[in-house]
């Protein structure tokens, strides 16, 4: 029978046919935690506290009994309120105007609650905002009960209780959405069956742990409508594939520009479509482009096998001989090199070990949201610690040496887990929805392994000990200085950036002993650097200031009250100042016109994925 809605508007549907529909819906949920309990069916108990929280709760436990005169003020004001929420409630169903309750956010657009009902129905308005004054009342209890906490604790637990806030918002609750039962009253239950076949999928796609999908992952395609500027790829190691773009110009620039991308995600990020890509507008103005494109690292399979690769080898057998093969390519004596994320800190890194040795292959280094100095890291760094690594490094061996790609996913989805994962909780799963299309999520889903050596490295090294910038980090048994690079810097940042930080990539770019030119762009992470000029739409905006870092004030927000705000993108700002790093013009390169060409781009790395496609659930 078609789990498709049948019903017209104001139409009841068949008793018989919601009762099938929810025994169908029963058995696929059934089907979905057999498959659950047989892929974890090796007797391993998962771990109860996967992120260390407990010693900061046991703190924040003693502080109460300590204080308890403390805990009675806040316990009686939250009874005061929520009585008058009550009042009110009985108020608003009897036509009386209700009074407000401190506490409670009236302003802005939540769009958990947009279905009108949140806010007219009696019984889903007292419900709204009730959570809404409990979990702000659990936020402040946290905050203040106690501040001599550690602040490592004291932010672990404000980050907890936020992300336990956001679970428990009653529009995660089946009974509890308005929109979820009319949906479900009036197509008979059939969007449940949608839901449980959706689950079921994300279930198997997750190899048993719940890999929420959030967009149509078959609307995509690598190499056939995402990341498809045309070019050849020219080198080839088992670490990376290099990129070279084919010209859209006659003449280019003399110097070279190669791209480092992340190893956390893959490159295409910066070639997602013809209007969104970075590649294809850089090769416009004239830029001869390489891109590294990172290998996805397979779980060893032999018996004791392991992973071994580290985080210097992606600088000297990933960053290097890129530059080596960019150089032969070309015939360029140096190449301007450009990093993103945690590509950006490698750069920061290579740089650094390359002003020790006399290394004069980068010319001119451009940062995109890339972190050298970790003290202002954010929330990420709150998910760090001794014991949580150690944990990290003991699953990633019986791994075959590998941290799996969905460990990232999830932690990245948790920074803002009402809209990476609850609301497609209610839309995949409740309302039995299709995510839509959007080649932005297709490519966050495209998650990808991480060397469990080189990631722990790099958590412990960079986050947990700040290694790179307190000049204590040695690489080939050279000790590391930022501030003996004298490469000229062009940095990027995004105030709403929360994995790396404004502040964070500020106090970085400050260390290095050249000039920096700084910008500050709007959004965050993504869509503050993959902001491409667009006449008809001016989205977003960006900062910069022409004083020299060497007069910087000590804090992001100082330098903002002196900057100058430009709307629209960054990247001409860029052009500017690539073009004149970038030497005289030349004739257009053909790619591998000296290496020779291996294959068509995107090549064959980028296409490999971590997750398994899943056929629907029949």
């Amino acid at each position: 029978m078609s789990d498709t809605p049948q019903h017209e508007a104001g139409r009841s549907v068949d008793p018989i046919t919601a009762a099938e529909n929810m025994a169908q819906a029963y058995a696929l949920a059934q089907e979905a935690w057999a498959y659950y309990m047989q892929t974890h069916a090796d007797g391993k108990a998962s771990n109860p506290d996967p992120y260390n929280l407990g010693p900061a709760i046991a703190d924040l436990q003693k502080s109460m009994i300590e204080k308890p005169e403390a805990m009675v003020e806040a316990g009686i004001d939250l009874w005061h309120r929520q009585a008058m929420l009550w009042t009110n409630a009985i108020a608003q169903a009897a036509g009386v105007e209700p009074r407000p309750v401190p506490g409670i956010e009236t302003g802005g657009k939540d769009k958990r609650f947009a279905d009108d009902d949140w806010n007219n129905h009696a019984v889903f308005s007292y419900l709204r905002q009730s959570y809404l004054l409990a979990s702000g009342w659990m936020r402040d209890t946290v905050v203040k009960t106690d501040k001599s906490l550690p602040p490592e604790e004291q932010q672990k637990l404000e980050f907890f209780a936020e992300r336990f806030s956001e679970a428990m918002s009653p529009s995660n609750v089946f009974a509890m959405n308005p929109q979820v039962l009319k949906t479900t009253a009036e197509e008979g239950g059939a969007n449940i069956v949608r839901g449980m076949r959706q689950m079921l999928k994300d279930m198997k796609r997750g190899k048993g742990e719940l890999l929420i999908s959030q967009t149509d992952l078959n609307a995509f395609e690598v190499g056939r409508n995402i990341a498809v500027t045309p070019g050849e790829v020219v080198f080839r190691n088992d670490l990376f594939e290099l990129i070279q773009y084919s010209p859209t110009t006659e003449k280019v620039h003399q110097t070279p520009l190669l791209i480092a991308p992340p190893w956390i995600n893959k490159f295409y990020i910066m070639d997602l479509n013809e209007k969104k890509s970075m590649v294809r507008w850089l090769v416009a103005q004239g830029y001869t482009v390489f891109m590294i494109s990172w290998r996805n690292p397979e779980p060893a399979r032999g018996e004791g096998e392991r992973i071994e690769r580290t985080f210097r080898d992606y600088v000297t057998e990933g960053l290097y001989p890129a530059l080596d093969a960019v150089i032969e390519e070309t015939g360029a004596k140096s190449v301007n090199v450009g990093g993103y994320c945690i590509g950006g800190t490698m750069l920061a890194t290579a740089l650094a070990h390359m002003a020790q040795t006399g290394d004069k292959r980068i010319k001119a280094a451009t940062f995109f949201t890339a972190q050298a100095d970790f003290v202002k890291a954010g929330d990420l760094r709150i998910l760090i610690d001794d014991k949580l690594l150690n944990d990290l490094e003991k699953e990633s061996q019986r791994a075959g040496g590998v941290i799996d790609a969905r460990h990232m996913a999830q932690a990245f989805n948790m920074l803002r887990g009402n809209e990476l994962i609850w609301s497609y909780v209610v839309n995949n799963y409740y309302l039995g929805k299709e995510p839509s299309a959007f080649d932005l999520l297709y490519w966050n889903a495209d998650s990808t392994h991480m060397p469990a050596k080189c990631h722990l490295a790099y958590l412990r090294d960079y986050y947990r000990d700040n290694a790179l910038a307190e000049g204590k980090m040695t690489l080939d048994g050279e000790t590391l200085d930022l501030g003996k690079v004298r490469t000229p810097v062009y940095s990027i940042c995004a105030r709403e950036d929360h994995i790396a930080p404004a502040e964070s990539v500020f106090r970085g770019v400050k260390l290095f002993g050249g000039p920096v030119h700084l910008v500050v762009g709007g959004s965050g992470h993504i869509a503050g650097v993959i902001n491409p000029p667009d006449p008809n739409r001016v989205k977003y905006q960006y900062w910069t200031s022409d004083t020299p870092q060497t007069e910087w004030p000590d804090t992001l927000a100082e330098w903002l009250e002196t900057a100058t705000e430009t709307p629209g993108s960054w990247w001409p700002d860029w052009n500017k100042w690539l073009a004149g790093k970038s030497g005289r013009k030349v004739a257009a390169r053909i790619p591998g016109a000296t290496l020779g060409a291996i294959e068509p781009a995107p090549g064959s790395y980028v296409r490999v994925r971590s997750d398994e496609p899943v056929e629907d659930a029949a």
